[in-house]
């Protein structure tokens, strides 16, 4: 059997390598390296929603190139790891477990932790639940959030409406199957830069009935049955084969084990309580100017829990920050790591 397009991914010079496999916290668990040597001090790159370890691409190239230890696992329920049947095996504890115990593999005390999107909420908690395994903290797009006052889910219920996607997600099975239905049509939606104009959702033009409101509302799932890609004036990102790097991977996968994360929002909540809201670590936010989602403005008071605190504002860039500005973001990660993390 020929192996997959991600087991087999090169995203450049000088990396170039299959998947590194082994039992990791009960899960059979896949990552890419770069510049492994015993010593260094590793960075480790932890993937949002749907996303694949592929999305580090360029920073384990540049890393790797500079000398440093870079990896990226597929996390619990993506790619070419585990994905578990309970929802309640995705939550935050065993996300944030499951990087310590890789740490206990590669035989490696602490490490830098850069997350992206979902990948950002498990980063930030590193630091909150493995203090000690935690050297520094980079959130790209995703700021460091305290605990809310109440349940988020009902709080997102409330301000935004049943239909906003985190809140629809937490219906069984229906997120599922509507990304499941079209992965091709899914990637296309998501994975493109941010619009020109402001006065289309990127192919979303005739969406019927209560899909009218959908990008004020992030209904994702009544944008995505509205989508259509001959309408989208956006601009690529991916090549035709990077694209197909996630498509085949979800196409085999699905997306539920993603979605899970999500379906832990309220759990995640409860186990918070109680804990610490300070992050005791050298931090860097990297900021994208266009990303609807988590716009910079998202991370504004954010230095009352993080004192030890850099930013960085992308210009130009939408939510897929590492993959759309690639130069800009391994600028910024290795100017942070030589200064605070010198070699």
């Amino acid at each position: 059997m020929a192996a997959s397009p991600q087991a087999q991914w090169v995203p450049g010079a000088p990396l170039a390598q299959t998947a590194l496999r082994a039992k990791v916290n009960g899960l059979d668990m896949a990552w890419w390296e770069a510049g492994r040597e015993k010593g260094r001090l590793p960075v480790v790159f932890c993937h949002g929603f749907p996303e694949l370890a592929f999305s580090w691409r360029h920073q384990l190239a540049a890393l790797g190139a500079a000398g440093r230890w870079a990896i990226a696992p597929d996390q619990r329920g993506y790619g070419l790891t585990s994905a578990p049947a309970a929802v309640e095996a995705y939550d935050i504890v065993h996300l944030t477990d499951d990087l310590a115990a890789l740490l206990d593999h590669l035989e490696a005390d602490r490490a830098v932790f850069c997350g992206h999107d979902w990948g950002g909420i498990v980063v930030w908690q590193m630091a909150l639940r493995h203090p000690d395994r935690t050297a520094g903290v980079i959130g790209v797009n995703t700021p460091f959030m305290a605990r809310a006052p109440a349940d988020p889910i009902e709080i997102m219920r409330k301000r935004f409406g049943p239909d906003m996607y985190i809140v629809r997600f937490q219906v069984p099975g229906e997120a599922d199957a509507a990304l499941a239905r079209d992965v091709a049509k899914a990637f296309a939606f998501f994975m493109k830069r941010p619009p020109k104009e402001t006065t289309t959702a990127g192919g979303v033009r005739a969406a019927p009935g209560a899909a009218a409101d959908a990008a004020s509302r992030f209904a994702l799932i009544d944008m995505l049955a509205a989508y259509d890609p001959t309408a989208d004036t956006r601009e690529e990102f991916l090549t035709p084969e990077e694209r197909a790097v996630f498509v085949d991977a979800f196409s085999r996968t699905g997306f539920t084990g993603g979605i899970n994360w999500y379906r832990n929002f309220s759990r995640n909540w409860r186990l918070a309580e109680g804990m610490a809201d300070r992050i005791e670590r050298p931090a860097l936010m990297i900021m994208a100017e266009r990303d609807a989602v988590l716009p910079p403005a998202a991370a504004d008071g954010m230095e009352a829990f993080v004192p030890d605190l850099e930013k960085v504002l992308i210009e130009g860039s939408g939510h897929w920050t590492q993959q759309e500005k690639p130069d800009e973001v391994n600028r910024a990660i290795l100017s942070w790591l030589d200064r605070r993390f010198p070699q």
